[in-house]
């Protein structure tokens, strides 16, 4: 029994020693953001209570009895001056549940509450469920919209053939949640659809992702915008595309909107993950833009190229070449907490502010959309810096 006690004291030392661990600033960066040297939450950050049986009668040999695979793809919200993620956590059987993690600085220290979220069901069961964006409404709720996948009943045969559409639960205090029905549109499946923080013209407005199959968009895809009603029986009767996808581009497979926009004096930010395909087979980055105030659906602003892209380790997991985000914090003090995972395995932080963020928007040129308009807006670049470095001897 001792030596049982004192494995099971070493598990908790090690795994206590891994979640205090503190990060620091990345070498290097862009002026945009600042990437931060540590994931900040790996399967090993999954408490020891929920991956092993720590009874020496039921488990002598004190081996791991339901193994966590990957935390990645998190929901944010900062609420009491703590930094909240609603994290997916996939089991090693290959099922994903959401778990709220908690830090006091939003770059470590991220401690997973004791219990998972307990989740209720619709009439239709979830096989599977994922992807949390987490919306503070102004009608007093959270809103957790997320993807439910199940199986594709219309090919019975086919084992890999799935349905994804939008579910919608909401809370009060990030515990009990009301499970509501799924969103309904007319336009197939549906993923990554964002709750927006505000009524538009007294209705609910969401970003969706219209999609032909359960992997590919088909024809259309890009990320849309849809109003309705009640979040109660949430329904879009009408989607428009917001930011479609475009040829040759970080977009050009398929585009979707990544967690709630941020408000701004200029319009709202957007940030949102592109995907292009590669002898390598998909690239996963991420991009942003900024729509109108009044008018959320409208663009204003589209930078070229990718925002975050996976660098160095980022780039392997169980879907190599990945970077996807679903939640971004504004604290206090108006520091931006960029929670990105990369490649399906773990999530990292990148730190930015709101006024570096929309000069970044505002004044990165967009994708001209042929290599010779890429060099041209180049040129003029080097032409104004060659004027100033002159200025400078």
């Amino acid at each position: 029994m001792s030596d049982f006690n004192d494995d099971v004291q070493s598990l908790l030392r090690d795994h206590e020693a891994l979640i205090t661990r503190k990060n620091s600033p990345a070498a290097g960066g862009n002026g945009v953001y600042q990437r931060w040297q540590n994931p900040i939450l790996t399967a090993e950050h999954a408490p020891v209570f929920w991956r092993y049986d720590l009874n020496p009668d039921t488990n002598p040999h004190l081996m791991e009895r339901l193994g966590v695979n990957a935390t990645f793809n998190a929901g944010a919200l900062y609420r009491d001056g703590k930094y909240l993620l609603a994290v997916r956590v996939e089991g090693d059987d290959r099922k994903s549940f959401f778990a709220i993690a908690e830090s006091p600085n939003g770059v470590d220290n991220f401690r997973f509450w004791d219990y998972p979220i307990t989740l209720p069901e619709t009439d239709r069961p979830d096989t599977n469920v994922y992807d949390m964006r987490l919306t503070q409404h102004e009608d007093g709720y959270i809103y957790g919209l997320f993807c439910t996948e199940r199986k594709d009943e219309s090919q019975p045969n086919d084992l890999s053939a799935a349905e994804a559409q939008c579910g919608i639960a909401r809370t009060k205090d990030l515990v009990s949640w009301e499970r509501l029905p799924d969103l309904v549109t007319y336009s197939g499946q549906q993923r990554n659809v964002v709750l927006h923080p505000e009524f538009v013209n007294g209705k609910y407005a969401l970003y969706t992702r219209p999609q032909d199959g359960f992997i590919s968009v088909g024809k259309g895809g890009g990320i849309g915008w849809g109003l309705s009603e009640s979040m109660e029986n949430a329904e879009i009767k009408e989607e428009v595309i917001v930011d479609g996808k475009a040829y040759h581009t970080i977009k050009e497979v398929k585009n979707g909107q990544g967690p709630v926009p941020i408000k701004t004096d200029r319009g709202w930010l957007h940030l949102a993950h592109g995907v292009r395909n590669t002898a390598a087979g998909l690239r996963y980055v991420l991009y942003m833009f900024m729509t109108e105030l009044e008018r959320p659906w409208v663009v204003t602003h589209r930078p070229a190229g990718h925002f975050i892209a996976p660098k160095g380790e980022e780039r392997v997991g169980d879907v190599s070449n990945v970077t996807f985000a679903n939640g971004w914090i504004v604290n206090d003090n108006n520091e931006v907490f960029i929670y990105y995972a990369s490649s399906d395995t773990r999530m990292h932080v990148a730190t930015s502010t709101v006024d570096r963020l929309v000069d970044y928007v505002v004044n990165t040129p967009e994708d001209g959309l042929r290599s010779a308009a890429s060099v041209a807006t180049r040129n003029q670049l080097i032409a104004a810096n060659l004027k100033v470095l002159e200025g400078m001897k």
